[in-house]
């Protein structure tokens, strides 16, 4: 069946995480059983675009957001793009299709300020603090997402040479300069690391108090909790320190084109979603500035 070859497609050459997998098969079994059920038809390899605008009025009206609507369709645009890529299709069904608009989300990140004291706050005498503590510094140091954070293997970090080996997506690894700070919170961490029970059968840098890998959400949490005293931010994610760290460092003047790489995105276009804030405040600082907006 077309939609095995597909998925099997993403996982071995696209090298897709089970996560994103799952996503597309659940997007395409939707859709597939819509078919079946309004049109008799058996298979969505030969759908047409009326049918497809059929199946996107049925999700309006079922009350999902356009954003949600778009991700499902661009599963479909992908599986679309496949059967064309190995001629089991002359022309996609979406080829005409535009994108329902949707309003674009401005993620706040942290201030400095917010930064600083939650790291001022901790008090890394023991396991979990000192391990809470470099969860923080790393993504604020480096901008690695949460998935990478939770794979970092004890031998991906380099301590004297200050740099950490991170496998993002597709597989791509980069190497991340590690502040001082950073790597002296290492350490205090690896002491108490060593002193767990189950610590050393491990290989994962960062574990849980029982001696194994971190899950995303107990890192989610640790974020949400800790940045919760300091912020009144509605969204507080490891996501959003990692909108942080870009941001800061757009804001200091920071190469765009080096904060790409260190992100691990793949175009710039990526990292310009972070320019907003960048942009908010140099206009703050050219209005307070600049003598023709200066009041007498």
């Amino acid at each position: 069946m077309s939609i095995n070859k597909f998925l099997e497609y993403l996982l071995f050459e696209k090298k897709y995480s089970k996560h994103t997998l799952a996503a597309y098969k659940k997007d395409l079994e939707t859709f597939s059983l819509y078919i079946k059920d309004t049109f008799e038809q058996n298979e969505i390899d030969s759908v047409n675009y009326p049918q497809i605008r059929s199946w996107i009025v049925s999700l309006v009206d079922k009350g999902l957001s356009n954003q949600t609507i778009n991700r499902k369709i661009s599963s479909l645009k992908t599986y679309y793009k496949f059967l064309l890529k190995t001629k089991q299709l002359e022309i996609s069904p979406l080829a005409t299709h535009k994108a329902l608009k949707t309003a674009k989300k401005i993620q706040v990140p942290f201030s400095e300020l917010e930064v600083a004291e939650v790291l001022k706050n901790f008090v890394a005498d023991n396991f979990e603090e000192a391990r809470n503590k470099l969860i923080v510094e790393l993504f604020y140091s480096t901008g690695i997402r949460r998935a990478e954070l939770i794979h970092i293997k004890i031998s991906d970090v380099d301590i004297g040479g200050k740099s950490l080996k991170v496998l993002g997506k597709r597989n791509k690894e980069r190497i991340i300069p590690l502040l001082e700070p950073i790597v002296v919170s290492i350490k205090t961490y690896l002491e108490f690391r060593k002193q767990g029970k189950n610590a050393q059968s491990e290989n994962y840098l960062l574990l849980t108090k029982k001696g194994v890998k971190l899950n995303e959400s107990l890192v989610y949490r640790i974020i949400n909790d800790y940045f919760g005293l300091v912020s009144g931010k509605v969204k507080r994610s490891p996501h959003i320190l990692r909108h942080s760290f870009a941001t800061h460092l757009l804001n200091q003047g920071a190469d765009m084109n080096a904060v790409k790489e260190l992100l691990g995105h793949a175009s710039l276009a990526s990292t310009q979603v972070y320019t907003h804030n960048s942009m908010a405040e140099l206009s703050k600082v050219y209005k307070a500035a600049h003598p023709r907006n200066t009041k007498s």
